[in-house]
């Protein structure tokens, strides 16, 4: 899931990415196992040994909570991905190019765009670096506000989420409801119609991004992952379209996904780039 945050190799500059609930909708609720709530009892009146606390989800901040908790212990600690990507060029042609990618979550991805020329990038937690010919091109600080949605939210701590949504542009407090694509949606950074702030929009029913907009240098930028198949007890989006200013510039689609393999740590050293034993 690859929105990147500069150009690397032919590829043009693109979006970096790379919830209708009104203040007495509070009855909508996250279960989360552990509190000391009880269950209500069966028909025969046996108590469940099961015990929630009920989150309810009225912001971005008690979204992301839910989020975390909804997956807890059971989301992927490593994910790879063969991705082809189809570029649309200004002339009107497209570039085709294939992709690889490798994360450990939270916060590490390696995206190689040219196996041949030994270009690609790195997103560290805080810092993205720049490869070109094997060897470091460029370091500067930022993240994939993409992959902390679609990935890192749900391996690492709610707080910390948090606080990177929040550097980067997002209004937490910004939330309401509506349907995307036939399903219900939270939506965080905007108010109801606003259609051009920086905002992420959240299925309601599985806890899982399906839509991310801001702005491109090109003008506005419509991110939106479709297909989501299961990976283990968590997902994988097998499709992302990046749209600027209403076109479509961006075709990702996603193969040969697995997760969970042991990955080696020097994968995700931009000095190592090119001897890192490869996961593929």
């Amino acid at each position: 899931m690859t929105v990147l945050r500069r150009a690397v190799s032919k590829a043009p500059r693109l979006f970096v990415v790379g919830l209708i609930v009104s203040a007495n909708a509070c009855a909508r609720v996250h279960l989360t196992s552990g509190d000391q709530t009880s269950l209500p009892t069966s028909a025969d009146g046996a108590k469940s040994a099961t015990t929630v606390k009920l989150v309810p989800i009225t912001s971005g901040p008690t979204l992301v909570q839910a989020m975390h908790d909804r997956y807890a212990g059971k989301w992927y600690k490593t994910l790879t991905m063969v991705q082809k990507t189809t570029v649309g060029l200004p002339s009107g042609g497209e570039l085709k190019q294939t992709w690889y990618q490798a994360s450990q979550l939270p916060g590490k991805t390696r995206i190689e765009t040219d196996r041949t020329a030994k270009t690609g990038v790195l997103y560290v937690r805080d810092s993205v670096y720049s490869i070109a010919g094997g060897k470091l091109a460029r370091a500067d600080t930022g993240r994939n506000d993409l992959w902390t949605l679609g990935f890192d939210v749900y391996a690492q701590a709610p707080e910390r989420t948090r606080e990177t949504l929040d550097r980067a542009g997002f209004d937490l407090a910004n939330f309401y409801e509506t349907t995307w694509q036939g399903k219900p949606v939270y939506v965080i950074g905007a108010a109801e119609g606003d259609t051009v702030s920086k905002q992420f929009w959240i299925e309601r029913d599985r806890l899982l991004v399906v839509r991310m907009i801001g702005r491109s240098p090109q003008g506005r930028a419509d991110v939106r992952l479709n297909d989501y198949r299961r990976a283990g007890d968590a997902w994988v989006a097998r499709e992302v379209e990046q749209y600027v200013n209403g076109k479509r510039r961006v075709h990702e689609q996603y193969s040969d996904v697995a997760v969970n393999a042991k990955l080696s740590p020097v994968l995700f050293d931009p000095r190592k780039w090119s001897s890192a034993p490869h996961w593929r």
